[in-house]
């Protein structure tokens, strides 16, 4: 089997069967929204996906950013909450006024786009070979839900990963690489500010945004100018990528005296609840 998808780049679709099982959320699940679908899938194809994912595991941390924390070898939750903290003590020391945006992605191993992702892996530099590998592991998957423990027939997909495939986490930080660039460059011409912190007489680094998988918080000046134009950017990467933002669970801290920070959060597709929030880990509060 392993010859045979290293020179074809394919296997017996049978291989990728996927039985889902839904897992409650939270005590009380009545709803289909308060269940999260985890892929049970065969051992052949594990055993498969855990090399390759064993070799994609070597490398990402050439092509992610410092700013995700995430299935990097050497980072981990504790750096991004420390920074976190850095930033905001930096923000009260200069008596300036920011915000944080924590954003929740609605679904979002099951919304990533296929053709969105085989770009972000060309454009990171991975060969034919491996863009054959990878769209053969998450292009031929069928899925059955199991009703009683009995599958209910197969069905195929068109977008997603799979929760359970050893392939999907680093995937899908590659895929968030796309939001982690957009906002780099909106800070770079001057549409966003992150937060410039300084070490003694070193020069300044730019904290805009950081990242663990899917949860993501954004370092902001606190005006509606520079949240508008953050609203665009989510749109944006949105329409690419497919990852839609939950703007009902996402949430804003301000940072200092901010006036009228439920008129600038309202502002545009930012449209989130103000709130001290819980980022990666511990909860920040603006005072």
């Amino acid at each position: 089997m392993f010859k045979e998808f290293h020179e074809q780049k394919t296997f017996l679709k049978s291989l990728n069967n996927t039985f889902l099982v839904l897992i409650p959320k939270k005590g009380g699940a009545e709803n289909i929204g308060d269940f999260r679908p985890i892929s049970l899938l065969g051992g052949l194809y594990k055993l498969l996906a855990k090399v390759l994912a064993n070799r994609l595991k070597k490398v990402i941390g050439k092509v992610v950013s410092p700013a995700q924390n995430a299935f990097v070898m050497g980072r981990q939750i504790l750096d991004a909450s420390l920074i976190a903290n850095e930033v905001i003590d930096s923000w009260q020391k200069r008596k300036e006024k920011g915000v944080i945006c924590k954003l929740d992605i609605e679904k979002a191993y099951d919304s990533l786009n296929w053709q969105f992702l085989m770009k972000v892996l060309q454009k990171m530099g991975f060969g034919q070979k491996w863009l054959g590998w990878m769209w053969s592991c998450i292009s031929t998957a069928r899925f059955s839900v199991l009703v009683n423990g009995v599958p209910a027939g197969f069905f195929p997909s068109t977008k997603g990963l799979r929760q359970g495939d050893p392939l999907s986490p680093y995937l899908f930080v590659m895929g968030m690489e796309v939001l982690g660039i957009l906002l780099r460059r909106a800070v770079e011409g001057g549409f966003l500010s992150g937060c410039s912190i300084r070490e003694g007489g070193e020069s300044a680094l730019n904290i805009s945004h950081l990242f663990f998988a899917d949860d993501t918080i954004i370092f902001c000046e606190a005006n509606k100018e520079h949240l508008s134009h953050l609203s665009w950017v989510l749109f944006w990467f949105e329409a690419a990528s497919g990852l839609k933002i939950n703007l009902s669970k996402s949430e804003i801290i301000p940072v200092g005296e901010v006036d009228d920070i439920e008129g600038a959060g309202s502002g545009g597709r930012v449209s989130c609840e103000i709130f001290a929030i819980p980022v990666l880990g511990p909860t920040f509060r603006g005072s």
